[in-house]
């Protein structure tokens, strides 16, 4: 017979439930922030107040930046389906890959390689000059010359004394890439992995933030619907072959 699987994050039971071996109703309920909970949900671990500082930080940092593609297929799925609320989020969330959402996962990679092997940010920038890539982090189609969510995220690690190694090297290649604008992904980055994230998790940040994002959208278009007012500029803006 198969092993039973097994998942170590929350146990539920006739009395109680267990979450990451603590008693939710109990303990935690009325204790902890929902972001410290995240923490914990995600890691097994509960945040030091340094760590619940920074995640918070990078939650507000990332969940909303206006009209982005995610937020008005969010909107047009309701428009098609005005009770499908989780089709909707489903549907902005599926779209937010690296173009939209950032590439905080694969920054977390790069900082994660560099620090290992400690090589400079000019060797780092070279290699990619060198392959023809984009270095990860950088490039905005809006934020120009710099991304102030990026610089602010900075400004806080350094106010707070806890500019590590990952963060340092993020600023050593801001600085090897000016004029190239740093965006908010690379100190996420960074700075979830100074705090011990694992690169695999990192990506979890902005899509816990986007998802508050989605349901804020979502409430303001049953209020105010502009869902076919959309899908009518999009269909007035493409250009048909005759």
């Amino acid at each position: 017979m198969a092993d039973r699987p097994v998942t170590r994050i929350a146990q539920a039971y006739p009395d109680r439930v267990e979450v990451r071996g603590r008693d939710l109703a109990g303990d935690l309920m009325g204790r902890v922030t929902f972001t410290e909970y995240f923490h914990l949900l995600l890691t097994g671990e509960e945040p030091t107040e340094e760590q619940r500082f920074f995640l918070d930080l990078l939650l507000v940092s990332i969940a909303e930046h206006g009209m982005m593609p995610t937020n008005v297929a969010a909107r047009m799925t309701l428009t098609a389906d005005p009770d499908s609320l989780q089709g909707a989020v489903a549907a902005g969330i599926l779209g937010a890959g690296p173009v939209v959402l950032g590439t905080a996962e694969d920054c977390a990679q790069l900082l994660a390689e560099a620090v290992v092997s400690r090589r400079g940010a000019g060797e780092v920038a070279q290699d990619f000059r060198e392959a023809g890539e984009k270095v990860p982090g950088f490039g905005h189609p809006v934020h120009k010359p710099g991304d102030p969510r990026a610089e602010r995220i900075l400004e806080l690690a350094h106010e707070h004394e806890v500019d590590g190694a990952h963060v340092g090297f993020a600023r050593s290649l801001r600085d090897e890439l000016h004029p190239l604008p740093m965006n908010v992904s690379l100190p996420i980055a960074a700075r979830r992995s100074d705090l011990g994230f694992p690169a695999s998790a990192v990506k979890a940040v902005p899509i816990l933030a986007r998802t508050a994002s989605l349901l804020a959208h979502l409430a303001e278009e049953r209020e105010s619907p502009i869902g076919f007012q959309l899908a009518r500029a999009a269909e007035e803006a493409v250009e048909y072959e005759r």
